[in-house]
């Protein structure tokens, strides 16, 4: 059986992308662990941190349900293709974006400061985080906090035509972003400084911008091979 192609780009998405949550989401991460408090044993408190990443993950999972439900539905061959040219126009920027040459998605980015504050006074209810379901829903609030990793991977995943489809490439996509989140929230400050340095981030940059361009060429001129990435058996 080969691979799906589309699942491993989901995960690689993620896990280049993830230089980007070390800044975005590796202080929120790093919050909620401090919201645990310091008197958890360490097996438990690594269950709870585990806890906010699932729900984080899971709150992803729903968007490409959602986001690619209704593209599937309300999109014809045409709209559809303008979706694929949209995706692969965000991750050229997000690509420019991680590598630190272009801040194009700043917007998004204040943007999902400003929504966090809101998030955080339902978060808040949550506390002290000292149960399971409270870190998973702790975690599916945060996975809400608008992001331009997040927005490029999620119209991406849009164009996959079906909300089944959608959620499996956001979660792909979210368990790629685990590693950097789970060591900026919990894990050494040195893996932390490797995922920050500034070649790491041009590589992965440079990949994400090279994705890009394919999904930008699959799109344009004849609108074949996304059925490759999508609909592979």
């Amino acid at each position: 059986m080969t691979p799906d192609a589309g699942i491993l780009s989901a995960l690689l998405l993620g896990l280049l992308g993830s230089t980007h949550c070390i800044g975005m989401c590796g202080g929120i991460s790093g919050a909620l662990a401090f919201a645990l408090g310091p008197d958890l044993r360490p097996a438990r408190r690594y269950l709870l941190l585990t806890g906010y990443s699932l729900g984080r993950i899971t709150s992803y999972a729903l968007m490409g349900a959602l986001f690619a439900g209704a593209a599937g539905g309300l999109a014809g061959d045409g709209g559809m293709r303008v979706l694929r040219i949209v995706a692969g126009v965000l991750l050229v920027l997000m690509g420019c974006y991680l590598a630190g040459w272009l801040n194009a998605l700043a917007l998004l980015e204040r943007a999902g400061h400003g929504m966090w504050r809101h998030v955080q006074g339902v978060a808040a209810r949550l506390m002290p985080v000292d149960r399971l379901h409270k870190a998973l829903l702790a975690g599916m609030a945060w996975g809400w906090l608008p992001c331009g990793l997040v927005y490029s991977t999620l119209t991406w995943a849009g164009t996959s035509g079906s909300a089944a489809r959608g959620a499996l490439l956001m979660l792909a996509f979210g368990l790629g972003t685990l590693p950097a989140v789970v060591a900026s929230g919990a894990l050494a400050n040195e893996l932390r400084a490797l995922l920050q340095r500034r070649g790491l981030r041009v590589i992965a940059g440079l990949l994400v911008i090279a994705f890009g361009v394919w999904t930008l060429a699959i799109a344009l001129p004849h609108g074949q091979g996304p059925h490759a990435l999508h609909h592979h058996h």
